[in-house]
Formats: structure tokens, C-alpha cells, sequence
């Protein structure tokens, strides 16, 4: 078979109507890193009817327990069809083992690091190549940490990011106990026994996790734990990051809460970035909390119109700033 890239092996799963829409689906196998056997699906939303109508590249990264569904329902309901409908050329990215993208022989061992260092890479390479443009990148939860790593370390720059959204992304918020370094190394210890962590039995979402993610994250919360990598510190590497960067965070989020999104944001350098907290106090109509801030009717009214002008202009302002009161 052919393949749909000229970097590194890229197969055509499969290229169907839903509707209103095309979907491609692409699976990639670049052998960049150190388990040859990873493969990675990409779905490609545009319009049926128009095929050349390709806009702006965007890549959609689902966050833990999930997978594409997040962006897309089979029903063309989400986040990726209404973007497509508007005219981007959507690509929606499935991390190792979820999804359309089968397990790898090194499943268990999966981590944000192998994500941000060989995955999105990768993927923003294929998208550079087929649309002859830079893309944008969204992120949500999980997806949105794993983008500020692959900025932090480096690995997503140049021609492979013209801006990142991070939604629902944090990594400053800690469980006391696990600072405690015998519950944090005992933690770890049961968590090893396992090979995975089961979405549908801990009602979480549809997919597993591997367990390496899970020790990374124990990592993250222990007493001198940091956010990085063996070779990079990402949080001290994400002030040298330049391009826009949309944080928001839902006031209603009690998993992923509003000061520790901002603090991630306030790690960036640039100086277009923008923050927003999707509540009351802010003019939205509600207090959002995770899943609603992309999933429901009330993100489809009042959040999606936002993520659509950020990629129409990430430069210009989202929401109005508030006058300085007056001293008294």
C-alpha cells in the first residue's frame, strides 16, 4: 500500500461520507521512538460537498479516558463538525492504545512524555505536510497537559504549532497525602501490580489508561515532584514559549480548578496569551465544569463562538476588558 506521506508510513484507513461531512481516517506509524510498534490514529473532518474547501489546519487532542468521541459523536455533534462546518480543515488525534489507535507493545509504560516527545510531533508533521500550513492545536484535560509539555520541551515549534488552546489543563494542583513519601512510593508500588487503569470501571470515561501515565502523574505530586521529563524541565522551559496561548478553565471545575489552569498560563511567555474562566462572574451563563466547557448545548452557544474567533485571530482580544475602577 501506498503511503499517504512522504516522511514515514501513513496508511488510509478509510475515507467516508457522514452526512454533511468527509471523514478520512489515517493511521501513522513513524517509528520515531523507542517502541517501534506504535501507531497512531487520525481523523480528518471537512465538508462533503466541497472537498477543497480546506481552511485553516486544526488538531484536536482529547484529554484521559477518551478518545475522538469527545470531539465528534457519531452523530456529527461536537466541537470538530462545527469547526469543519465553519470551514477549518479539523484533524482529530487519537493518543496511543485509544481510539482507532491500537495498543503498542510497550501499552503499560504509555506517558505524557512519550506523547509530547514522539507523538505530536509526528502529527503536526503529517498535518504540515497535507495542508501546506501551520496548525493550531486544542487541547483538553490530559491533551492540553501533554501540549504545554511538548511546548515546554521543545518538541512542538517552528512550522508544527501556530498557537495552542489548553482547556481544563493543570498540573499545580496536589493531593496533600501524596507528598508524603511513603504513601507516594507505597502509591506507586500497587499502582506497578497493574497493567492499565480501567475508564468504564472507575466511570471515568470510555477508555483505559496506561499505568505508566498513572506513575508519571504520582511522580508529578510527590514532595519535590516537578513537571518534566529526564531531560527537560518543562515548567521552568515554558516561559521561552512565544506563540499565543489560550488557557480557560471552568468555574465549576472542581478536578481542574480556576488558580491552578492559571497558573499553568502564567508559565507562558508570550505576550498575546489570553485567559478565560468560563462562570457567572465572567458573563457566561453558567458555572461550567469539565466536560460541559466543550460538551453540551451551553458550549455550543456561548464557548465554541470563542474558539472559532481565537483561530479566525488569536491575536485579538476574546472577551472585553474590564474598565480600572476609579480611585476613591
Amino acid at each position: 500500500m501506498q503511503s499517504s506521506s512522504a516522511l514515514f508510513p501513513v496508511a488510509l484507513l478509510s475515507a467516508e461520507r457522514r452526512g454533511d461531512l468527509s471523514e478520512d481516517v489515517y493511521r501513522i506509524k513513524a517509528a520515531n521512538s523507542p517502541d517501534p510498534s506504535v501507531e497512531l490514529a487520525l481523523t480528518r473532518l471537512g465538508l462533503a460537498d466541497q472537498p477543497q474547501a480546506r481552511g485553516t489546519p486544526v488538531i484536536l487532542v482529547h484529554g484521559s479516558f477518551s478518545n475522538r468521541r469527545f470531539w465528534y459523536s457519531p452523530k456529527g455533534i461536537g466541537l470538530g463538525p462545527w469547526l469543519a462546518r465553519l470551514g477549518f480543515d479539523v484533524w482529530i488525534a487519537e493518543m496511543r492504545g485509544h481510539g482507532l489507535s491500537p495498543r503498542n507493545q510497550a501499552y503499560r509504560r504509555n506517558s505524557v512524555a512519550d506523547y509530547a516527545r514522539y507523538d505530536l510531533p509526528v502529527i503536526g508533521a503529517f498535518v504540515g505536510e497535507i495542508t501546506a500550513q501551520t496548525p493550531h492545536w486544542i487541547g483538553h484535560s490530559l491533551g492540553g497537559i501533554t501540549l504545554a509539555a511538548a511546548l515546554g520541551g521543545g518538541y512542538l515549534q517552528g512550522n508544527l504549532v501556530a498557537s495552542a488552546a489548553l482547556f481544563g489543563a493543570q498540573v499545580s494542583r496536589r493531593h496533600w497525602p501524596l507528598q508524603i513519601p511513603p504513601l507516594n512510593w507505597g502509591s506507586r508500588w500497587l499502582l506497578k501490580r497493574f497493567s492499565h487503569i480501567s475508564g468504564s470501571r472507575f466511570k471515568r470515561g470510555p477508555e483505559d489508561e496506561p499505568i505508566g501515565l498513572g506513575l508519571e502523574i504520582l511522580r508529578w505530586q510527590g514532595l519535590f515532584g516537578r513537571f518534566r521529563d529526564a531531560d527537560r524541565d518543562w515548567w521552568e522551559d515554558l516561559a521561552e514559549v512565544k506563540l499565543p496561548v489560550l488557557a480557560v478553565s471552568a468555574a465549576g471545575d472542581h478536578q481542574d480548578p480556576t488558580w491552578a489552569c492559571r497558573k499553568l498560563f502564567e508559565r507562558f511567555g508570550g505576550t498575546h496569551n489570553q485567559f478565560v474562566a468560563l462562570g457567572r462572574s465572567q458573563g457566561f451563563s453558567e458555572d461550567f465544569d469539565h466536560v460541559k466547557m466543550l460538551v453540551s448545548a451551553q458550549a455550543q452557544a456561548e464557548v465554541w463562538p470563542l474558539i472559532g474567533a481565537w483561530l479566525a485571530d488569536p491575536y485579538r482580544p476574546l472577551l472585553p476588558e474590564r474598565p480600572a475602577l476609579a480611585p476613591a
